[in-house]
């Protein structure tokens, strides 16, 4: 798809230094050939240079009236997915990338499209239907060349529904069609945990949250009022770093100024935390936030100990007593990289099982829904290794002892700071009463507990 309006800016803004996109097929075969997609075994100058090595996905394509730049394409399961970003200046020296805004923004259109378009690419016919659909989602998504909305499932592919112009003057431009039907509000509140704990006394263990409200409301009317509020139990710590979305009408500044770069003190901003918001027709996070809890979910120690030719292993984790004790799944996965095959395997748990994986690099443990009574689990062993080939998996940082174990749980309906939402809070400024869904859960995220008997790479170090 062009956007002549954006060829006419970038026109505008790079000057002397534009290079026009040429035709659809001239452009394909010059990308196809800067993908190694064609010629590939063929040494391509302007390609295989030692000067153009490129281990992302911008890509300078040669074209007949120069190189054009930049280009993000990538291949993905038989498919390019590619966009040419505008760069609000001259190329001329070329700008860095991080001051180039259009990349982040093209490159969360091609994933929102990947993401709508990769489920079908098996069956051949369901994905030409959703190619076919796809002119019509992108003039929802990217009406005039500016990403409004990069998830491209969320859209309706109904080309009916979509309003040329709003119907109503008090319609805000993000409601891109309207809802016939009995009024409903879906709000899931999913926060993540991220950890990294070293077992030794030199290094501090660090945890944090991070939150998001994603709402999905199906009210009639072109511009319907809704309010929501956050609630957090007594004692709590609050809210901060809170980002909303940009249908939120008005909310105290004080809120917006909670910082977790600040420790926290007496006039921190407490709530309460009211989102006045016009939604959108499709779902959305109305806000994200992060906070300062006093404990991680589950602490843990990992104890890795070459004797010769073995490796003896001990891994204890605790549930702490304030964490709601019924997971959807909790595991914790014990890679051994930079190492051959498990050969041999003896082992102790205290509860759940032991399952080795297909390639007999990685040990999962699966505790499973629960915690025993005690809240505490614990699993030794004794690995030997066999010879390492090159399909074994390796990492640059997992030499030696410095390993980790890391960790895979979900708990719904509970979040760590206590946040949750009120379905009696929530105000609906609509006829009828409004059927309202509001659900939670705990997911882990990067959550890593290293070899106390070797030394790991810090997030911090106290002098």
């Amino acid at each position: 798809r062009r956007f002549p309006t954006v060829e006419l800016r970038a026109e505008t803004f790079n000057g002397s230094t534009h290079i026009p996109i040429p035709s659809d097929s001239a452009f394909l075969k010059a990308l196809l050939l800067e993908l190694r997609l064609v010629d590939e075994h063929v040494f391509v100058e302007q390609r295989d240079t030692c000067t153009r090595i490129n281990h992302s996905s911008m890509h300078s394509v040669s074209t007949a009236a120069g190189e054009l730049w930049p280009v993000l394409a990538f291949h993905k399961s038989g498919l390019i997915y590619a966009c040419v970003p505008l760069v609000e200046g001259s190329l001329e020296p070329r700008p860095p990338l991080l001051t180039v805004s259009g990349l982040s923004q093209g490159l969360a259109l091609l994933l929102g499209i990947m993401d709508y378009v990769s489920p079908s690419r098996k069956n051949e016919a369901e994905l030409n239907a959703k190619i076919g659909q796809l002119r019509n989602l992108l003039i929802q998504a990217c009406p005039l060349g500016t990403p409004l909305n990069t998830d491209i499932r969320s859209l309706n592919s109904s080309f009916e529904d979509i309003q040329e112009m709003p119907a109503d003057k008090d319609q805000p431009a993000w409601r891109s069609s309207t809802y016939k039907g009995k009024p409903q509000v879906n709000v899931c509140i999913t926060e993540k945990v991220k950890c990294m704990q070293y077992g030794q006394r030199d290094v501090v263990d660090t945890w944090q949250v991070y939150g998001a409200v994603k709402c999905k409301c199906d009210i009639e009317g072109s511009a319907p009022s809704v309010t929501l509020s956050l609630t957090l139990p007594m004692n709590a710590p609050p809210l901060q770093d809170i980002v909303v979305h940009h249908c939120v009408t008005s909310v105290d500044p004080a809120m917006l100024m909670s910082t977790s770069a600040e420790p926290l003190h007496d006039s921190v901003y407490n709530g309460p935390y009211k989102f006045p918001f016009i939604p959108p027709s499709e779902s959305f996070n109305l806000c994200y936030y992060t906070s300062q809890v006093p404990v991680p979910p589950i602490l843990g120690s990992y104890q890795l100990v070459e004797e010769g030719s073995q490796i003896k292993i001990t891994v204890n984790l605790k549930l702490h007593e304030s964490i709601k004790n019924s997971f959807e799944y909790c595991e914790t996965r014990i890679p051994f990289f930079n190492r051959g095959p498990i050969a041999q395997l003896e082992y102790k748990v205290s509860y759940g099982q032991l399952d080795l994986s297909r390639e007999k690099s990685l040990l999962v443990w699966v505790i499973g829904q629960k915690f025993p009574k005690s809240l505490e689990v614990s699993l030794t062993g004794t690995v030997s290794f066999g010879t390492a080939g090159k399909e074994h998996l390796t990492d640059y940082v997992c030499t030696g002892n410095t390993a980790y174990v890391k960790l895979y749980f979900r708990i719904p309906d509970f979040t760590l700071t206590g946040c949750y939402v009120d379905q009696h809070s929530v105000q609906i400024f609509v006829p009828g009463k409004p059927k309202i869904t509001a659900s939670r859960e705990l997911i882990s995220s990067d959550y890593y507990i290293w070899n106390s008997k070797a030394p790991a790479p810090m997030v911090y170090k106290p002098l």
